[in-house]
């Protein structure tokens, strides 16, 4: 018996570290930054030209599709009278290629007769530089408009614009379609924005923690942090992915500290690194540019109002996207440029986060899915498979280095002690 359980563990043990060698996005050619780390779960789609074709988009899903330069795609959403729907899609082009000022796509919603009910753009701007991009586009109920309010098949339209300079090569998506949950019973929203909120950025606890936290490559597998100061190094061309919890009545601060170059270089850098803001719907909120010259340098986000759900009321689009609970998404790119000047070595990173106020009550009937701050697990999804697994204790840690060393993309692990990311989807209620 003794011996068929070491067989079991031993098969366990090596089905595991095939999955750990196999842990979504972490492929990558020697000396290349990893690469993004698709949605496991994501179905492939194939956009339309003709919007009588589109195929079907499914609340709560994720989807995968592409677009080359110049194309305007179709998908299709049937909605009711009652429901906000929302739409996201985060553009990752090739590594290696290149992009133009103003290159990007737009995304809209509308009804069957064309008429919008919203959209957003994703551009390359300041950062003129490959890396992944979001924007969001939505349906939303209101008593007191005429458009975009009726029951019945509404059209995602996705237009890509392109430079004749950049690469032609077809960008990847990654879709995503969410539906807001109901608001209490007998309840009633406030239908104004705040005039008035704290813009000023608070001075840092003198308890926050500190730590190493290695940067994930996606929305999928983002590092969790909270309140402090976390360390990490990132590559020339690489984004690197962290999300925070942020609950109704929450407002978030981030600030970004590059470290010097010790090569003892100062060839000025424009627009070297981009620190970017993203809703719980991947909704773009701020994005803030940073130049680089060899020294000690830091950006950080404008001023953010606390999340409400009457923010949506507002003319300011990067308030209105503050609308709702749940984790936010920040990324932090490097531009490629920097490693003609540097080299290819990570540049020592400090990314301080704070999150003020205590947590409000949340306006949604029953459940709220990505709207809200659900529980984050305190080990890896590899981990919590390879305890499901019955593996001894020495095994497990074996394990855990391997799957240490695929998400910190090949660098120097955290020193004993220290605390190891967060990665993966956060947990459901």
């Amino acid at each position: 018996m003794r011996q068929r359980n070491r067989g079991r563990a031993a098969l366990a043990a090596t089905a595991a570290m095939c999955a750990v060698a196999a842990l979504p996005g972490q492929a990558y050619a020697a000396g290349e930054p990893a690469a993004y780390a698709f949605d496991p779960a994501a179905q492939t789609v194939r956009g339309a030209e003709v919007s009588t074709d589109a195929s079907a988009l499914k609340p709560g899903s994720v989807y995968r599709s592409s677009i080359k330069p110049g194309e305007k795609l179709y998908y299709r959403l049937e909605l009711d009278a009652a429901t906000n729907a929302y739409v996201s899609a985060v553009v990752v082009p090739k590594a290696g290629g290149k992009v133009a000022y103003g290159d990007g796509i737009t995304v809209s919603v509308r009804d069957s007769t064309d008429l919008q009910c919203s959209s957003e753009a994703a551009r390359f701007q300041a950062a003129e530089f490959p890396h992944p991009i979001a924007a969001y586009a939505y349906r939303v109920t209101d008593k007191d408009s005429n458009t975009c309010q009726d029951a019945g098949t509404y059209n995602v339209l996705i237009e890509r614009e392109s430079k004749a300079t950049s690469t032609p090569d077809a960008w990847d998506l990654e879709l995503r379609y969410e539906s807001e949950p109901k608001l209490k019973k007998g309840g009633t929203a406030p239908t104004e924005a705040p005039e008035d909120w704290p813009s000023a950025s608070p001075t840092p606890p003198t308890q926050a923690k500190k730590g190493e936290r290695p940067g994930g490559t996606s929305y999928y597998d983002a590092t969790s942090l909270e309140t402090g100061t976390w360390r990490d190094g990132i590559e020339p061309g690489q984004t690197l992915f962290y999300r925070v919890p942020v609950d109704w009545g929450q407002q978030i601060f981030a600030t970004v500290d590059l470290g010097n170059s010790v090569g003892g270089s100062n060839e000025y850098v424009g627009n070297a690194l981009a620190l970017s803001l993203d809703n719980p719907a991947r909704g773009h909120v701020d994005a803030s540019p940073l130049s680089y010259s060899g020294k000690p340098a830091s950006v950080s986000l404008d001023p953010l109002p606390p999340v409400r759900y009457e923010n949506r009321f507002t003319f300011s689009a990067d308030e209105s996207a503050m609308r709702f609970a749940g984790w936010y998404y920040l990324s932090v790119s490097l531009s490629p440029e920097v490693a003609k000047a540097y080299g290819n070595k990570a540049i020592p990173m400090t990314l301080k986060v704070q999150v003020e106020n205590a947590a409000t009550t949340s306006p949604y009937e029953g459940s709220a899915g990505i709207f809200g701050v659900t529980p984050e697990a305190d080990k890896s999804t590899t981990m919590k498979m390879v305890g499901a697994a019955g593996i001894g204790a020495g095994a497990v840690l074996v394990l855990g280095l391997g799957a240490w060393t695929l998400l910190a993309r090949r660098r120097t692990a955290a020193a004993a002690g220290g605390q190891q990311p967060y990665g993966g989807p956060p947990q459901a209620w």
